[in-house]
């Protein structure tokens, strides 16, 4: 007898927050072996990062809050994927705010993202026995302390529950445990990537984010502004080496559930902006201002579990990552409001 949930040629995968920065990158590696749901309420994202997937038949993109209830049935447009026969097989959960200059004002969003979403995304799992993924965050660490800044997944972070930023630290800290909950009271196959800074063409311009923020003010001739010190290091990741790694989680066995996804290599943020500079030929500075909330220090991965359970490592330089970047940034600018 076939199991309980035939294939039709391919799988079904929904990614929620499909039309982020990594959510887009990961529909568009999906599409070479799955049909791909594409979820967004495009409140923090846009629909340029995916229009050019819209063509393929086997993409779907569908405008909907998943912190609200999910029902695939209700959705007409997903009759050619057959998912009411079908279902779907896979999940990866990536909707979550992440805006540096406009935390503030989405403060709510990541609350019932990092709580709402999950139990709705995690039932939908259930519903479906569909593998499930969720994109947590190295945050859940807390900030690297005195002779403690790379960090393992057995490592239990020191997070301020009630700051400034709690809803997004502690968020991810819960978001977690509703994983893991579900593991053990229904069985579910569900993994959790922590996810350390990632960046590449499709992130958010003009929004706080250090790398595109860095490439505007250089190729604007204006001063390149680190929120902290030139000296705060950082793990710096491509965007194809990060959607390898979680796609490489989602296809492990039940027993895999905890995995560190990040480059292991610190690299300061002052000889980033430096970088930066020189291979836009730009005549900017580099100048400091205070931390903004959300820009915290972060620790660096131990990457012992990934390299050896997930034969992940990431390969793409920092120099060949950022000319990728400068290229998107200088052909889209314009479009983009940059």
């Amino acid at each position: 007898m076939i199991g309980e949930t035939p294939i039709f040629e391919k799988k079904n995968v929904l990614v929620t927050g499909g039309a982020g920065f990594l959510g887009s990158h990961l529909c568009e590696r999906l599409l070479k072996e799955a049909k791909v749901i594409c979820m967004d309420d495009l409140s923090n994202s846009k629909i340029n990062n995916i229009e050019h997937l819209l063509q393929y038949p086997d993409f779907e993109f569908i405008k909907y809050d998943t912190n609200k209830k999910i029902d695939l049935d209700d959705f007409e447009e997903l009759a050619k994927f057959k998912v009411k026969f079908q279902g779907i097989q896979e999940i990866y959960h990536l909707a979550c705010p992440t805006s540096p200059k406009n935390f503030e004002k989405l403060k709510l969003n990541s609350l019932w993202a990092n709580s709402n979403g999950m139990i709705s995304t995690l039932d939908l799992a259930v519903k479906h026995k569909a593998k499930y993924v969720f994109a947590s965050s190295s945050v859940i660490y807390g900030p690297p302390r005195e002779g403690h800044s790379v960090f393992k997944e057995e490592d239990e972070g020191i997070v301020n529950h009630l700051s400034p930023r709690g809803c997004y630290d502690e968020g991810k800290r819960f978001a977690e445990t509703c994983v893991e909950t579900y593991r053990q009271v229904y069985g579910l196959d569900a993994k959790i990537a922590r996810v350390f800074t990632t960046f590449g063409p499709r992130m958010k311009l003009r929004d706080g984010f250090l790398i595109p923020d860095f490439i505007i003010a250089a190729l604007e001739g204006k001063d390149l502004v680190i929120y902290g010190t030139e000296d705060m290091e950082q793990s710096l990741c491509y965007v194809t080496d990060m959607v390898d790694g979680i796609v490489r989680l989602m296809r492990t066995g039940p027993e895999m559930s905890l995995v560190n996804l990040g480059h292991d290599r610190p690299i300061k943020i002052g000889d980033v902006a430096r970088k930066i500079i020189e291979m836009t030929d730009s005549s900017s500075q580099v100048v400091t201002e205070d931390p903004l909330v959300f820009l915290t220090p972060k620790g660096i991965p131990n990457l012992t579990r990934a390299k050896e359970d997930l034969g992940w490592i990431p390969l793409i330089l920092l120099e060949d990552g950022l000319k990728k970047t400068i290229d998107y940034t200088i052909a889209n600018k314009e479009m983009l409001g940059g």
